[in-house]
């Protein structure tokens, strides 16, 4: 007697673009050129150009598992030349225009791509790249069709080509998949706000289930009706994988482009009915200011999806209000694929400071500093670990994995878990200062300050100080240049903690600075602020 059985069926991403053309093939994905024009396609149309730019990678020689890097914004193009990557079985090496060169070209050295696609507007930093590598590269450009081309350096043959030239031809969808599903798909660094980027290599099988994971109802729950703004750049962790979970529910997706200032965002938000956005705080603290200014009204929008940052519960309280919107807080990073955590809508409990709960494939432990598990998980403050399905093992080009014994990753962060099982991350270990011998932890400072309405952005960095070692430095940029006293600022803290948690300085700046993130640049704030 022979049991049952069950099909082979590989978790491959290019299976999501193929359900989206078959199941939902008039949905539509909607982006912003950098010219301002409405670039408008369906998912059937968007399959057959993935499977163009597959025919054009081949005739070049691509093949399995070679990288392909892209220097690009949220658009189309962008979206399609993902999908003609990984569904071929390549690997899509996304770069962080924002990044300085220095750093870029270190990373491309690192993945070893030899071609790379580019937004139009970005090509001179592309060909600065190439001039900080010593190998040759084949550059093609997609959005738009630069007037004049640099010559190419004397050190290496640049070769630079309009990516579309090479799409006359369609792969076959036989084409794509034919690989096993722990095969690479994307390699995205770290943004080195914690240190040195870091190569973190993505597969299909664990963006696959990351996606899944994305899908369910106390996650993003994407649904058919939705028209969903992805600001989150697709540089940025895939977009925290929203190309890959709005397909699978033939959600319209919305790509912004260059263009994400607070005037930009409300025209898409009106133009295409969006229900769910999704970013970093920052991006609604523009949104918001020119909503205000204008008096204007988003009546699509009904949530917000935010992370990659703490959300300060001013702002909060402020975009609920005024645009009648549920903000949904989350947590994440870059080795997660990215999704960690995700606040649940109906929750009373539901807090601008609390990150949710991980959905199934996900696991969070809380550890002391020396590595053990906490006796007690619930309402005490640990180094915070996770590991799962789509959790990193090891980074790119290391040996040596990057989990411990029992396969767990410390994430760098400082947390919580409440009675009812809500994340709250209290700080990075690497942030804390240590004054007099003692630690203060800037997050908590940070939480207090910015629940205070005339606050936009508020931040806490340790300075040296040759009598106690460190002193915290408060650093706000106010709503509006609102005038406000610093005693008004130090109120909430002398009424919450120690008096030698209360910082020496308050530094006031007209614009905080941020990192190529979204996240405020502590790394440049200890530089400029810093030394005693």
């Amino acid at each position: 007697m022979i049991d049952g059985d069950m099909q082979e069926f590989s978790l491959t991403l290019d299976k999501f673009l193929r359900h989206a053309a078959k199941w939902h093939p008039q949905a539509e994905v909607v982006s912003k050129s950098s010219d301002g024009n409405t670039n408008r396609i369906n998912y059937e149309a968007l399959m057959q150009q993935a499977l163009r730019v597959t025919h054009a990678l081949k005739s070049m020689g691509v093949e399995l598992g070679d990288r392909v890097a892209t220097l690009a914004w949220n658009t189309q193009a962008h979206v399609e030349s993902w999908y003609g990557i990984m569904g071929m079985g390549a690997v899509c090496h996304t770069l962080n225009p924002r990044l300085t060169v220095k750093t870029l070209s270190s990373m491309i050295e690192q993945s070893a791509a030899k071609i790379l696609i580019v937004s139009a507007d970005l090509l001179p930093i592309a060909q600065e790249i190439i001039e900080n590598n010593e190998r040759q590269f084949r550059i093609l450009i997609i959005d738009g069709d630069p007037k004049s081309k640099s010559e190419p350096s004397d050190k290496i043959t640049l070769s630079t080509s309009l990516l579309s030239e090479f799409m006359d031809e369609a792969s076959t969808l036989d084409e794509w998949g034919q690989f096993e599903e722990r095969q690479p798909a994307g390699l995205c660094f770290t943004s080195g706000t914690t240190g040195a980027p870091k190569g973190v290599t993505y597969l299909h099988r664990s963006n696959y289930l990351h996606t899944l994971r994305l899908l369910q109802a106390e996650a993003l729950a994407l649904r058919k009706m939705d028209s969903v703004l992805a600001v989150v750049p697709m540089f940025h962790a895939n977009a925290w994988g929203l190309p890959f979970a709005a397909p699978c529910v033939g959600a319209k997706l919305v790509l912004p482009g260059r263009h994400t200032d607070g005037e930009s965002l409300a025209n898409l938000i009106l133009s295409e009915d969006v229900t769910i956005a999704v970013g970093v705080p920052t991006v609604w603290l523009a949104l918001l200011e020119h909503v205000e200014s204008h008096d204007l009204e988003l009546p699509s929008l009904r949530r917000i999806v935010t992370g990659g940052a703490s959300m300060p519960p001013a702002l909060m309280a402020r975009l609920e209000k005024r645009l009648g919107v549920t903000v949904q807080t989350s947590w994440g990073m870059t080795e997660l694929s990215p999704g960690g955590t995700f606040a649940v809508l109906d929750d009373p409990n539901r807090k601008a400071h609390l990150s949710g709960k991980p959905a199934i494939g996900i696991d969070l432990i809380l550890k002391n500093d020396s590595g053990e598990t906490l006796p007690q998980q619930r309402e005490v403050e640990g180094h915070l670990y996770c590991r799962g399905n789509a959790v990193i093992s090891r980074y790119y080009g290391q040996s040596f994995l990057a989990t411990d014994d029992e396969g767990w990753f410390a994430t760098g962060d400082l947390a919580k878990i409440t009675r009812n099982g809500d994340l709250e991350i209290t700080g990075r270990s690497k942030d804390l200062i240590k004054s007099g011998g003692e630690w203060i932890n800037p997050a908590t400072i940070e939480t207090l300050v910015s629940a205070c309405s005339d606050v936009a952005l508020a931040a806490v960095i340790g300075r040296e100080d040759q009598r106690w070692g460190e002193r915290p430095v408060l650093i706000v940029e106010m709503k509006d240049q609102t005038p406000t006293s610093d005693e008004s600022l130090l109120t909430p803290l002398r009424e919450n903690l120690s008096s030698w948690w209360i910082p020496d300085e308050i530094i006031r700046l007209n614009i905080m600075p941020l990192a190529p993130t979204g996240k405020i640049d502590k790394n440049r704030l200890r530089h400029d602020y810093g030394a005693c």
